[in-house]
């Protein structure tokens, strides 16, 4: 499975961006999707995910702020992130497990400034 993550770039605080990942093959509705984040000098953390079945996860700092879907028939996940801040500034990657492997996207730069 190949992840492609695009939609990134430089937006001002308070600004909305959706970035997407585009699978290269099917991938099972019930089959874990996410976004991760890493910022400058930072460790990765977990962002948000979405299968089908449960409700999104959302880490704290972004709950009520960023939206995770995925569209089955276009094998692609999204993430709306409104209301940026300038402490969302990071390479987001979207992520997925098929059959206990894990998949990463090469990353996308987002940069809010103040």
């Amino acid at each position: 499975v190949q992840l492609q993550a695009s939609g990134g770039g430089l937006v001002q605080a308070g600004g909305s961006l959706r970035l997407s990942c585009a699978a290269s093959r099917t991938i099972h509705s019930s089959v874990i999707m996410g976004w991760y984040r890493q910022a400058p000098g930072k460790q990765r953390e977990f962002v948000a995910s979405i299968r089908s079945g449960r409700d999104p996860n959302y880490a704290d700092s972004v709950q009520g702020r960023f939206t995770i879907s995925r569209d089955n028939a276009k094998n692609t996940l999204y993430l709306q992130m409104n209301s940026l801040k300038p402490d969302d500034t990071a390479v987001y990657y979207c992520k997925t497990n098929v059959q206990s492997v894990d998949y990463w996207g090469q990353g996308t730069l987002v940069t809010v400034s103040s």
